[in-house]
């Protein structure tokens, strides 16, 4: 159809209700090859097949290795660099405050749900209830299980964050969070109300996990790609049932359907990869092309054609405010483009071709050339030294900078310039806020230490992983917004756990699947004797640990502005910050 009968249809589509409904599923770590519509001869997806044969496909569409950025990146429309959030640890996924996410663009004119994976803070101003989303249903941190996520949590049966209550849940997470979001769905649909459901996913991202008839269907397989392969498979099987609700209420005529994931594979790449280099973290290809398909029956997008063009998750934010006809709020210069002329099978317009970057710091502080690739529609450059013709290789196989200096050359120009740009945007830490009225207890884990490798999951935790050690090095970075007196609690479990800093813990229950629960570790005993408060460096104040104590609890004067908090414990043998710390305004 030509760009006028495009506009007329869109047209059209506004006309089913004021605005088009938009569903985001977005996965972890599955990869382009994945999918049987990518042929993979051995995975079983076919609703996500159907989807493919019923959509625009962007076949040359692209994110960061890793998940956090990629969340950042697709929900702002930035550069992930630039949102503060190059890693999935340590401080440095939490999305800067400045940042406006699509939730905030669209709260005005939607009803706004996110379901699932956040990852991109636990604490205010970072949720996704302080961006923009007003109905949450989520876990913490970057996956069930992980530290921030609620204590002994599996993939079956969990507690959940619901609008910022503890809710218990019964059933597969990815089940949980699929069955969430269709009651948002259908609530919104009776209400003739748009909405907007972002239903990001932890599954298939590792620990292993999923219900045995999904084993079942890969029983010739090695255990791990069994439950990679059913975890699939049951999204599969969700997603088809997402779509058969939408069309029972009526409105998938005007419902934008979006189907994506986050980085290259993380386990799957040994049974196919597409023919791509690289998994998840890599720089080549196999680390962040990743599949891209776009369903809107009203706009003409529910038969299957392929859109080569060079894109990336920074062109979601300002292609669904161009077709939705949303404001841009606070005006953001975006990173993206609007993709909205290329859904257009006929019109001939002049895309540019353009330069994109992705990488995987996966650093405290970014590093110039780190892991990265500069992407032109027929080149990548490769941390600044290799060069692939990507038309002519795509397996990355033969370097040919050598051959192409020019080329290298206008690559790398354009890389020094973005860096530049960035780079002073690096030193503004995205720091956890105390004494806000919204916020008035604020629980922060050992996930977001910065400056030393942190126990990220709640295996890790039971182990004492990080203890003891000579001297702790770590922090955390705060915000204090108003000065005064604060209780800071120090914790070796969590509140919920309840249990004496010095204690052992036994194992809970394991789950079916390739590996063991996070919860299924022994809870190793630490034997701290003193718990000591540091502010900035400095010791403010020491206690003992008794035997019984399941916290040691100071009373401290926090001066407005910028602090680094390191609560520590002591043992003869070292120190390690403690796991969790909860300040409290009083």
């Amino acid at each position: 159809m030509r760009l006028t009968t495009l506009l007329l249809t869109l047209s059209t589509a506004l006309a089913f209700s004021q605005k088009p409904n938009i569903v985001i599923v977005i996965t972890d770590d599955q990869g382009y090859g994945d999918l049987g519509c990518h042929g993979n001869p051995v995975i079983k997806t076919p609703h996500i097949d159907k989807l493919h044969d019923e959509s625009t496909v962007l076949t040359d569409y692209h994110v960061a290795p890793t998940c956090s950025p990629t969340r950042a990146a697709l929900l702002t429309g930035h550069w992930t660099n630039r949102t503060g959030v190059w890693h999935t640890i340590q401080g440095r996924s939490m999305i800067r405050e400045n940042e406006v996410t699509l939730g905030q663009h669209f709260s005005s004119d939607y009803a706004t749900g996110m379901f699932g994976k956040w990852h991109l803070g636990d604490n205010y101003p970072y949720r996704p209830e302080d961006r923009g989303f007003t109905e949450v249903y989520r876990h913490g941190g970057g996956g069930v299980g992980q530290t921030p996520d609620l204590w002994d949590n599996s993939y079956f049966d969990g507690n959940y964050f619901h609008n910022g209550k503890i809710v218990p849940a019964k059933g597969f997470c990815t089940d949980v969070f699929f069955n969430k979001a269709n009651d948002f769905i259908k609530t919104n649909a009776t209400a003739k109300k748009p909405f907007l459901a972002y239903i990001s996913l932890n599954a298939p991202h590792s620990p292993f996990h999923c219900p045995q008839k999904y084993l079942d269907l890969y029983k010739d397989q090695e255990d791990k790609i069994a439950a990679f392969f059913g975890m699939i498979t049951n999204i599969d099987e969700n997603v088809g049932k997402t779509r058969k609700l939408i069309k029972e209420l009526g409105i998938e005529e005007n419902t934008i359907f979006i189907f994506t994931t986050d980085n290259g594979t993380a386990t799957g790449r040994n049974i196919f990869n597409a023919g791509m280099r690289g998994g998840k973290g890599s720089e080549y290809d196999g680390g962040h092309r990743v599949p891209m398909f776009v369903h809107w029956p009203a706009a003409g997008l529910n038969q299957h054609r392929k859109v080569d063009t060079l894109s990336h998750a920074v062109d979601l934010v300002p292609t669904l405010l161009d077709v939705c006809e949303v404001s841009n709020k606070g005006d953001i210069k975006f990173d993206g483009l609007s993709l909205k002329n290329l859904f257009d099978s006929d019109a001939s317009i002049e895309w540019p071709d353009r330069y994109l970057v992705t990488d995987s710091q996966r650093v405290v502080d970014p590093v110039k050339w780190r892991k990265s690739a500069v992407m032109s529609q027929q080149y990548r450059l490769i941390n600044g030294k290799e060069l692939y013709d990507i038309k002519a290789d795509s397996g990355q196989k033969k370097d040919i900078a050598k051959n192409k200096p020019n080329q290298v050359k206008k690559m790398r120009a354009f890389y020094d310039a973005w860096w530049s740009e960035l780079k002073p945007t690096f030193a503004q830490t995205t720091e956890i806020y105390l004494g806000h009225p919204d916020h008035p207890s604020v629980t922060m884990t050992a996930h977001d230490w910065l400056n030393i490798s942190p126990p990220w999951n709640q295996g890790h935790i039971r182990k004492g992983q990080g203890a003891q050690t000579k001297q702790f090095g770590g922090h955390w970075a705060v915000k204090v917004l108003k000065e005064g007196t604060y209780k800071v609690s120090l914790r070796r479990w969590p509140t919920e756990a309840n249990h004496p800093i010095t204690a052992s813990l036994p194992p809970g229950k394991d789950v079916p699947g390739a590996s063991k629960a996070f919860r299924a570790n022994d809870g190793v005993s630490l034997k701290m004797t003193t718990a000591s408060l540091r502010i900035n460096g400095k010791e403010i104040a020491s206690k003992p640990v008794g035997e019984k104590d399941a916290v040691i609890t100071f009373t401290a004067t926090l001066t407005k502005g910028s602090h680094a908090l390191a609560p520590v414990f002591i043992s003869e043998k070292g120190e390690t910050g403690a796991f969790y710390c909860i300040v409290e305004a009083q």
